[in-house]
């Protein structure tokens, strides 16, 4: 697992109009080359770790992956709304708040990108201390993830985190 590649080995790359590139503003699905891409801006807004679930939980339905027909399929959809919260808190405590969050799914992986405007370098926390509270967000994130890592643009302040989980069979 990786902190530092911008995306995962034998991925498509960075695709265009991805969380980092974008103006903001709620969007409904679109169809890309890599699949349904699903936006929010955060924008003024309170609350942001609820309304990114209830976002992503949206996306999930439309989608197909709720509800849930086995439980498989269940597991997999609770991981992605699991991610979610940890990226979009992580964002909220070291970063000054989430700027925009994005959910790419295609048939095998679902994609989430939490931007913020953060310099920090998030990490998993070493070593992993399971009976102490705080600074378990990136560990559960490493955990459940195929790949995870993190985008920096030069020319923007801040950093577009991401994380990849596998589709249920």
């Amino acid at each position: 697992m990786s902190t530092t590649r911008p995306y995962s080995p034998g991925d498509r790359g960075p695709e265009p109009g991805g969380a980092s590139e974008t103006s903001g503003g709620d969007a409904p699905a679109e169809a890309t080359s890599g699949g349904q891409v699903r936006r929010l801006s955060f924008d003024g807004q309170s609350g942001v770790v609820p309304l990114a679930r209830d976002f992503t939980r949206q996306a999930l339905y439309a989608w197909g992956w709720l509800p849930a027909a086995t439980a498989d399929q269940r597991a997999a959809a609770e991981d992605v709304l699991l991610v979610v919260s940890e990226l979009v808190t992580n964002a909220c405590l070291h970063a000054e708040g989430p700027d925009h969050l994005a959910i790419t799914c295609d048939r095998k992986v679902i994609r989430i990108e939490v931007t913020d405007r953060g310099s920090g370098q998030p990490a998993p926390r070493t070593p992993h201390r399971a009976g102490r509270p705080g600074g378990h967000g990136m560990f559960i994130v490493q955990r459940l993830c195929l790949d995870w890592g993190v985008v920096r643009s030069p020319d923007v302040a801040g950093k577009t985190v991401w994380a990849e989980l596998g589709a249920p069979a």
